[in-house]
């Protein structure tokens, strides 16, 4: 086994189940380096503080891709580990205060499935600032800012990920993982409605 094909002692796959090449997301210089977050916010409360921010001219860092879905309890923890696998430094999931749900009981599963998620990223040697779940209400748009700026700053300090991936083109893969949750949610809504 060449070393190219080791990370950290674990050899990593030649081909995938596609039958396609794998490529590594290239070390990026720490001098050139800047923080990528994927942001996931609740449509009904942390997506609306972000609207209200960005209306009420409050300036946060620009390092967050935000990602609008209808729960923070419809976020599949696989969502957050692709986003690591595809170049997120770190990742904030957003939601409503609990007992203000707009689905009643969603940040209740989103708070148990992070918890779960923060023991498997513990396991997985991924340091434990680079995810956070956080309750802000429509109504806190600097909490939002001042949530945002500080986890840009921790992951800062902590460097890049480096994870190994397949993917190179950050904007493009973050938006087909955006165009997946999307029709996730259009297929689970049209299931519950239908």
């Amino acid at each position: 086994m060449t070393k190219e094909q080791k990370r950290g002692g674990v050899p990593l796959p030649l081909t995938h189940v596609d039958g396609t090449v794998p490529t590594l997301i290239k070390t990026r210089k720490r001098d050139e380096w800047q923080p990528r977050i994927v942001a996931f916010f609740c449509n009904w409360c942390t997506y609306t503080a972000a609207d209200l921010a960005g209306v009420s001219r409050m300036k946060y860092a620009p390092n967050a891709r935000v990602i609008r879905v209808m729960c923070s309890g419809r976020v599949d923890p696989q969502f957050i580990l692709e986003a690591f696998a595809k170049g997120a430094d770190g990742v904030l999931m957003g939601g409503c205060h609990p007992g203000d749900c707009h689905y009643s009981e969603g940040n209740y599963k989103a708070l148990r499935r992070a918890k779960l998620l923060k023991r498997f990223l513990k396991d997985m040697c991924v340091e434990e600032d680079r995810f956070r779940l956080e309750w802000i209400s429509g109504a806190e748009g600097e909490k939002v800012k001042l949530v945002i700026d500080e986890m840009v700053e921790k992951v800062r300090k902590l460097g890049p990920l480096n994870l190994p991936g397949r993917f190179a083109d950050w904007d493009s893969e973050i938006s087909v993982l955006e165009e997946k949750i999307c029709a996730k949610e259009e297929k689970e809504g049209a299931a519950h409605h239908g």
